[in-house]
């Protein structure tokens, strides 16, 4: 991940874009497109260990990332931050599920598929990041 200028900007304007116009557009779709554009921000903005992730969410502003649990075929996550900020009841999480299905699948070169469930109740999202030791790219 290259180094980056970190500035404030009005949340109000994320918060339009990634609550309201995204999902206005994507209609029905908006999980799956979401999933996808995370996937290709992955391509993108390439980690070398799945660790970096962590600071990446935070840089983008997308929450506190934490590893909860590893496996060798799959690794949970819990995403929490600021209620207010994260919006936990309202917003679709596929975005950063795609981000992290991508990542692995790259450093581990194992098909990869990422589950997202939101505990709204606690305040935090659950990723299940699952690889198919069988299905090596």
């Amino acid at each position: 991940m290259s180094s980056t200028k970190t500035q404030s900007f009005p949340l109000f304007g994320y918060e339009l874009i990634r609550d309201h116009v995204l999902s206005s557009v994507l209609g029905k779709n908006e999980e799956d497109i979401l999933y996808w554009c995370g996937k290709e921000l992955a391509r993108k903005f390439p980690l070398y260990s799945m660790e970096e992730a962590i600071s990446f969410f935070h840089e983008a502003g997308w929450g506190d990332l934490t590893i909860v649990k590893q496996s060798k075929d799959e690794t949970f996550y819990a995403l929490t931050g600021d209620p207010e900020i994260m919006q936990f009841e309202k917003r679709c999480f596929r975005l950063e599920s795609g981000f992290l299905a991508q990542q692995q699948q790259k450093i581990s070169g194992y098909l990869t598929e990422c589950y997202d469930e939101k505990k709204s109740k606690r305040d935090v999202v659950s990723f299940q990041v699952k690889w198919d030791l069988k299905d090596h790219q």
